[in-house]
C-alpha cells in the first residue's frame, strides 16, 4: 500500500512481512471493492446477504448497520461459528465455518444463531469456499454477497456500512426514521469531517489497536498499542464530557459511534483478559459507559451481537480452549450494559 491508504478503513501494508516478523500484528486488506449502486449491483430488497461471525467486531459493525437501518426483513445473513476449523479439518485450520451443529465449550450446547450457509445457494461449509468459487484464496468475514448476481460485493466492514447507509431506502429499509450514519449533502459537510476524523482516532487506536495489543509478540509492540489505547478512551471521554453530548457528534447517533460500539462492547468482559487492556475497565470511564449504554439501548442494537459468542471465539482459540466465565460484578454481561448508573462503580 501507499502513504495514501486511509487510515479509518484499513492499515498500511508497509513492510508488512517484516513487522510481522518482528511480533506485530499486521491486519491484511480486503480484495473485493465493488460498490451498492454500481451497474452490476443495483441496490434492491432481498438482492443481498451477509456473511458473519458474531464474535467478529468488524462484523459487528455490519449487523449493527443492518440492524439500525432496519434491513432485517431484507438482507439475510449467515452466521459462522465462533471458533474456527480445528486441525483436524478436512481442508485446513483457522477456517470460518457454518455448521449449527457445533458444540460451544462454554454452554455445552450447540449455539442458535448459528446457521448452514444459504446465500450461494450451493451450500458451502467454509466461507473460504465462497472465495473460491470466485478464483480468490482470501477467507474472512464479513462478506456483502449479491444472491442475484452470485457474486461476493464486497468484503470490506467499513464499505459496506456505508453503503447501507447511502441505499438503505432502496434496500428496503421498513422505517423512515433511520439514524443517517454519514449525513449526506452541503449542509452535513463538518458533520462528515468530524466523523471522518473519529474514524481514524478510532479505528487506529481502538478498534484495530486492541489487535494490536492483545496478538502483538514484542513487549514494546504491545506496550505501545496499549498507551495509544487508553490515550483514544481518555479523549473520548473527555469529548463526551465537556457538554454532556449523548453520542460522539452531538445528539444524533451516526457512523462514529456505530464503530466504536464493537470494541467497547468487548472490552469489559473480552479484551480487559483477552487483549491484556486491563489498565482500566469502560465502567471506569463515566461517560464512555453511559454512552455505551445509551448505544446499546438503541432498536435492533443488542440482536446485533452476542457476548456468548465473543466469550468463545476469543478464548476458545487460546491453548486451553477454557472460556473464563466473569466477569460478573458488580451484575453480569451483558446485562450491565442496561444500567448506566453503575458507572465509576
Amino acid at each position: 500500500m501507499t502513504q495514501s491508504t486511509d487510515t479509518s478503513v484499513e492499515e498500511s501494508q508497509a513492510d508488512a512481512a517484516a513487522r510481522r516478523a518482528k511480533g506485530e500484528f499486521v491486519r491484511g486488506v480486503s480484495g473485493f471493492r465493488h460498490a451498492l449502486g454500481d451497474p452490476d449491483f443495483p441496490p434492491e430488497p432481498g438482492r443481498y446477504h451477509l456473511f458473519v461471525a458474531l464474535n467478529c467486531p468488524w462484523c459487528h459493525r455490519v449487523t449493527l448497520a443492518r440492524n439500525v437501518l432496519s434491513l432485517q426483513n431484507s438482507i439475510t445473513v449467515d452466521v459462522a461459528f465462533p471458533n474456527r476449523t480445528a486441525d483436524d479439518d478436512p481442508v485446513a485450520s483457522g477456517l470460518w465455518e457454518f455448521d449449527p451443529t457445533r458444540v460451544a465449550t462454554l454452554t455445552g450446547a450447540t449455539l442458535p444463531e448459528c446457521t448452514l450457509e444459504t446465500g450461494t445457494g450451493q451450500r458451502f461449509r467454509l466461507a473460504k469456499q465462497i472465495y473460491e468459487a470466485e478464483g480468490s484464496d482470501e477467507k474472512s468475514v464479513p462478506i456483502l454477497y449479491d444472491k442475484v448476481a452470485r457474486r461476493i460485493v464486497t468484503n470490506e466492514s467499513a464499505e459496506i456500512i456505508r453503503m447501507l447507509d447511502a441505499h438503505a431506502a432502496a434496500l428496503g429499509s421498513v422505517t423512515a426514521d433511520r439514524p443517517l450514519l454519514y449525513p449526506p449533502g452541503p449542509a452535513n459537510s463538518a458533520v462528515r469531517h468530524e466523523i471522518d476524523a473519529l474514524n481514524r482516532l478510532v479505528y487506529v487506536a481502538i478498534n484495530n489497536g486492541a489487535y494490536k495489543a492483545g496478538f502483538s509478540s514484542d513487549q514494546t509492540v504491545y506496550e505501545a498499542a496499549y498507551h495509544a489505547y487508553f490515550e483514544a478512551l481518555d479523549q473520548l471521554e473527555a469529548r463526551l464530557a465537556q457538554d454532556g453530548r449523548p453520542f460522539l457528534t452531538g445528539d444524533a447517533f451516526t457512523e462514529a459511534d456505530l464503530r466504536l460500539f464493537p470494541t467497547l462492547y468487548r472490552h469489559d468482559p473480552v479484551y480487559y483478559v483477552r487483549m491484556k487492556l486491563n489498565g482500566a475497565r469502560i465502567l471506569d470511564y463515566p461517560h464512555l459507559w453511559r454512552w455505551l449504554c445509551r448505544v446499546y439501548a438503541l432498536p435492533g442494537v443488542a440482536e446485533s451481537g452476542s457476548l456468548v459468542h465473543c466469550r468463545q471465539g476469543y478464548f476458545g482459540r487460546s491453548w486451553n480452549n477454557v472460556v473464563p466465565l466473569g466477569p460478573t460484578r458488580p451484575i453480569p454481561y451483558p446485562q450491565a450494559y442496561a444500567h448506566p448508573e453503575l458507572a465509576g462503580l
